[in-house]
């Protein structure tokens, strides 16, 4: 079989088939096609949902770097505090920097947390 273009995370394959599967459900049973409804429940959430996420790895849809291991997407997280923290895993910072950037992250923190209660306060 050839390769094909297109490629998902196994999670996100996962997860439209989950959706896919429930809404089809769903659809034939307003539609009136209720005959339909079990065998689409059933090959959707009992058979092809788990087949995929045992053997997602060898599926060619499903996406994996070069050693074959599946790609994990490195996200980075919003809050300031897990930033500065992985920025001092991977040594970019000293323990000094570290301290001195936690400490000023958290008071801005509590500052802004302050300025969000005052402003609760005053609405009532």
């Amino acid at each position: 079989m050839a390769n094909s273009s297109v490629t998902f995370e196994k999670k996100r394959l996962i997860a439209v088939l989950s959706v896919l599967t429930f809404g089809l459900t769903a659809l034939f049973a307003v539609v009136g096609l209720e005959f339909l409804v079990p065998t689409i429940f059933v090959l959707g959430f009992f058979i092809v949902v788990p087949l995929v996420a045992l053997l997602g790895d060898s599926l060619p849809m499903v996406e994996t770097d070069a050693e074959g291991v599946e790609v994990e997407r490195e996200t980075t997280p919003d809050d300031p505090v897990e930033q500065l923290r992985a920025r001092y895993a991977r040594g970019e910072l000293t323990d000094a920097e570290f301290e001195r950037r936690l400490e000023r992250l958290l008071e801005t923190e509590d500052v802004e947390a302050a300025g969000s209660r005052e402003r609760v306060f005053d609405r009532e």
